[in-house]
């Protein structure tokens, strides 16, 4: 009994940690700074005690703020939901459709993707993300859209207020001239006084916060309507990207299949309704899937399978020239390779000179592959997959047959 309590603890201590993050730092922060001088500028404003429209203010307020922490507090802990460590499929000869992943030892189930950061393999995975510090996927993907809808619907009120606190505020202390506009924050040329004062650093508070307030309505709005988007397709945002490239790669091929996503259940609602339900629990198990009526739970990975087997035809080898240490934005390897650093929280790998890399993708100064292992590492399931900087590397004039031995190290997880 002791030993289980030890473990609900760690893990406990485990999902407290998330907090320990620039992105729950940073949100938290937005929420708290738009949420207090909200409530501080409505004191001012629209005394609630006053009337009833100033406590419908009030509490239309408070409400925002109870729901989007609800919210993002539930898409942080409750987690996207993970496959078992070493699943198998329970019909063995299923195990051909199927990506296995050499870090959990096991198979990647339908819609399952192997996260870098969580390290493990999330259920219906949509993305990392680092505001919640955890993924969004099969089990959070209801309160994270929530919380997409919430923030900028709380962030426009909280604006509302800010605006009206500052021009109630300033109107009093303005005067106009001929040839200027001179404000008195000293005092209030009218009869009446606010419950608190309005000073010039309530002034810069408010303003600031009302810079958050809108820019996190824009930043945050355009998010929810790009999930809303892949959620009334039931896609997920990988899922989308998986379909482009399928279409890409029977248009490049010719090869006269048909595509068909099979999990768009062809109506919208009964699609929104496999994500948001009013249990809060979303529809399925996380392995097994509703599927249109022309494909099976294995088209998807099927297709999968197809252009993991294209990308490896299609990489480039590279043969390292210069060192590098991995970093983020290396000044040494020119101004134009550190001022076009990849966006993005996808790692950078180390280079020595001599080492040999597939590359799959990539941009003017930047290129992202797999780096060759030896027998060794790849048995003990190491992978070094990454950016590098374009100038470190130079393509190698090799004949296929030649190579022919290095093909079984480029198989992906």
């Amino acid at each position: 009994m002791s030993f289980l309590f030890a473990v609900v603890r760690f893990e406990n201590l485990h999902e407290v940690k998330r907090l320990c993050h620039w992105g729950p730092m940073i949100a938290l922060s937005v929420i708290a700074i738009c949420s207090t001088i909200a409530v501080l500028d409505s004191i001012i404003w629209y005394w609630p005690l006053d009337t009833t429209g100033g406590s419908v203010n009030f509490i239309m307020l408070i409400n925002w703020t109870v729901l989007i922490l609800y919210n993002y507090f539930n898409a942080m802990f409750v987690g996207p939901g993970y496959i078992p460590l070493g699943w198998t499929p329970e019909n063995s000869q299923d195990s051909v459709y199927l990506q296995f992943c050499r870090v959990c030892q096991g198979y990647k189930a339908p819609r399952s993707h192997h996260c870098r950061k969580c390290n493990r393999c999330v259920m219906k995975m949509d993305h990392h993300c680092p505001w919640i510090n955890n993924c969004c996927g099969h089990l959070n993907h209801a309160y994270f859209t929530s919380f997409l809808l919430l923030a900028p619907l709380g962030c426009i009120h909280a604006a509302f207020i800010f605006t009206m606190t500052m021009y109630t505020q300033l109107y009093d202390r303005i005067s106009f001239g001929w040839s200027s506009v001179k404000i008195d924050m000293s005092g209030v040329r009218r009869t009446h006084s606010p419950i608190m004062p309005f000073s010039v650093p309530a002034f810069a508070a408010t303003l600031f916060a009302l810079g958050l307030a809108l820019g996190t309505t824009i930043a945050v709005g355009m998010l929810f309507v790009i999930q809303m988007k892949v959620i009334v397709r039931n896609k997920t945002s990988i899922e989308s990207w998986i379909e482009e490239k399928a279409r890409d790669r029977i248009q490049y091929y010719q090869t006269g299949e048909e595509f068909i996503f099979p999990y768009d259940l062809g109506s919208r609602w009964e699609n929104f309704k496999q994500v948001f339900t009013w249990s809060g629990v979303p529809e399925g198990d996380g392995v097994e899937w509703p599927v249109h009526e022309k494909c099976h739970q294995h088209t998807l990975t099927i297709e999968q399978l197809k252009q993991k087997a294209d990308k490896r035809v299609r990489s480039i080898q590279y043969r390292v020239v210069e060192d590098y240490n991995g970093a983020c934005c290396p000044i040494s390897k020119g101004l134009r390779t550190f001022l076009r650093t990849p966006c993005t929280e996808e790692p950078r790998i180390t280079l020595t000179r001599g080492e040999v890399l597939f590359a799959t993708r990539g941009t003017k100064w930047w290129m992202y592959g797999d780096k060759v292992l030896s027998e060794e590492q790849i048995k003990a399931g190491a992978r070094m997959r990454g950016w590098f900087p374009r100038k470190c590397v130079e393509k190698c004039l090799y004949d296929t047959a030649s190579n022919s031995t290095t093909t079984e190290e480029k198989k992906e997880n």
